[in-house]
């Protein structure tokens, strides 16, 4: 028999079976997560009225944000607070509030705010995607893949390349059937 090679494959088997061996790279979209998170142009939150008590919120959190990425976090949760206090109605500050709780390990404060945003968001728009994304990401660090599944589902739904990218790692057939092809291809 004679042995088979990519030379030998149509242009559509080589596509197949670049899908398999590179999951995260579908139709020719890389979709790795590269750390900065792109959205589709019409994922917007709802615009929000202008008035005093918006504009010192907004303030207040592009301030928080400036201190969370200079690694002074505690600072920057009290800035997010001040947001918060200004507009409790906006949702991007307690997301963002949530993030930095994350990376100072307190998960449950930051599961709090996680929920408010998504409350305060209804689920939709850029905060509510990237809400769904950190709860998303708690949920598979803590063992629980339904719940993570759920929360990657519906942010890629709303356009999270980092959202698809999780699916993919969290679809046990994917990893399975890929972990079976790359050992049928090193017999052959």
């Amino acid at each position: 028999m004679a042995s088979l090679n990519r030379d030998c494959l149509s242009e559509h088997d080589r596509q197949v079976l670049e899908s398999i061996f590179n999951p995260s790279q579908i139709g020719g979209e890389e979709l790795i997560y590269t750390g900065k998170e792109e959205f589709p142009e019409d994922l917007q939150d709802l615009t929000e009225p202008d008035n005093p008590r918006i504009q010192q919120s907004k303030k207040f959190e592009i301030d928080a944000i400036e201190l969370a990425e200079g690694g002074k976090l505690q600072e920057a949760i009290e800035l997010f607070t001040k947001s918060i206090t200004a507009a409790p109605e906006r949702p991007a500050p307690w997301n963002n509030r949530a993030q930095a709780y994350r990376y100072l390990g307190n998960e449950k404060a930051a599961l709090q705010d996680i929920e408010q945003a998504l409350k305060l968001s209804n689920r939709s728009g850029r905060t509510g995607c990237r809400a769904l994304c950190q709860r998303g990401v708690l949920r598979r660090k803590n063992n629980d893949a339904d719940g993570a599944r759920e929360d990657f589902e519906a942010a890629a739904k709303l356009g999270s390349k980092f959202a698809r990218t999780q699916l993919i790692e969290l679809n046990p057939y994917a990893a399975l059937c890929n972990q079976m092809l790359r050992e049928v291809m090193k017999v052959t």
